[in-house]
């Protein structure tokens, strides 16, 4: 009984599986047959037989027309002696179109006036020699995306859907434009070393038992760097980056930062410029500079503000003199924590190898304590972005 049921649901399978391709092929027998013949290109880096190529991609993938093999097309063209390099005209194709013995020839053009790409084609019926299906879109100059165009005006010419967005980016002047293949992504980690300069050097060498850090005068950095953009026209992209970073490790401390910059990348070298606001966690306490030696501790040299103590002996007794220096607030390691900020200006430039993205960057941060100089490097492996 069992094997009875096993046999009858393989025949009923088999029986699905034939009317299906007997479906499929009487389907595939009522659509037209077409042939793609004579696209003209001019003024693009794609040839003639390349543009045929697309053209006779996108047609197939639209799934209208039986389309006509280009090996089926290149022997009947070479049995009767047809030219197609020069067969641009509509009573040339359409006398191919019946030598091929096609129901249908897909023909026009590519072209390039000045900044624009104009995609002309159209679906000419081979018995009644008529123009059934046209269209002429006026594209952006994107080159490489020209297959895209291409796929844009196929559907637009057969009545098929097209994705808006991507239309809008290929053909309108109003909107920036983001052309895939100057998008450059450099996320991915950063490395590198800073080094200070002025009264910020001095405070960051010197002694801890007199507000100092006790740290070397350069600092390596790590971190990540993570970007988005909100602008791409040609070679010119607009960034916003963050980029976390921990520094002084060499010197047993943990000094963490956060950095946002505003970054323009232009060119196909990689050339980029950006600034923004650095944030990062600092100790600083109140005090005064000694700039008359009062204390003794040398010329100029820091004191806390609870440090005054110089008294003076009248008439037998001693009585503390009033500071007479200003009390300021700077860096100091026995001090409060703070929350500091800094204004960074960076260039760089991204270097190449194979699929690899070096990015060298130079940054400067000046300061009234004093002027930080720094540099920093990553890598990440190449990104295309539609």
């Amino acid at each position: 009984m069992r094997t009875k049921n096993q046999k009858i649901r393989t025949m009923v399978l088999v029986i699905a599986i034939l009317g299906a391709s007997v479906c499929v092929n009487a389907q595939n027998q009522t659509k037209p047959v077409a042939a793609v013949l004579g696209i003209d290109s001019k003024g693009v880096i794609q040839d003639a037989e390349s543009i045929c190529y697309m053209v006779r991609l996108e047609m197939e993938k639209a799934n209208v027309y039986n389309v006509m093999d280009k090996y089926d097309v290149a022997e009947g063209v070479k049995k009767n002696n047809i030219e197609l390099t020069t067969c641009f005209g509509k009573s040339c194709v359409v006398a191919s179109g019946k030598l091929l013995g096609v129901d249908k020839v897909i023909t026009g053009s590519v072209e390039r006036f000045g900044e624009k790409i104009v995609i002309s084609l159209k679906v000419i019926d081979v018995k009644t020699e008529a123009v059934e299906k046209q269209d002429a879109t006026e594209y952006l100059n994107l080159q490489p995306e020209l297959q895209k165009m291409i796929m844009i005006s196929v559907q637009k010419m057969l009545g098929l859907t097209t994705d808006q967005n991507l239309v809008n980016l290929l053909i309108n002047y109003e909107m920036p434009v983001a052309s895939p293949k100057t998008q450059l992504n450099l996320n991915g980690p950063r490395m590198g070393g800073s080094m200070m300069f002025g009264d910020a050097a001095k405070i960051l060498t010197g002694p801890e038992s007199k507000g100092g850090y006790n740290m070397f005068p350069v600092m390596f950095d790590f971190g990540w760097q993570q970007e988005w953009q909100y602008l791409s026209a040609g070679n010119f992209q607009a960034l916003v980056e963050f980029i976390p970073m921990i520094s002084g490790m060499e010197s047993g401390k943990f000094i963490p930062s956060i950095t946002f910059l505003n970054g323009f990348r232009m060119g196909k070298g990689g050339w980029e410029f950006a600034f923004g606001p650095s944030f990062r966690i600092v100790k600083k306490a109140s005090g005064f500079y000694d700039d008359y030696n009062i204390l003794g501790g040398g010329e100029s040299e820091w004191y806390l503000e609870n440090q005054w103590n110089h008294y003076d002996t009248i008439g037998g007794y001693s009585h503390q003199i009033n500071n007479p220096y200003p009390i300021t607030k700077r860096i100091d390691s026995r001090g409060d924590v703070y929350f500091s900020t800094s204004l960074i200006f960076a260039i760089g430039r991204t270097f190449k190898s194979g699929y690899l993205n070096i990015p060298v960057n130079f940054f400067v941060s000046p300061r009234k304590e004093g002027t930080t100089f720094g540099f920093s490097f990553g890598f990440n492996i190449q990104k295309k972005h539609p």
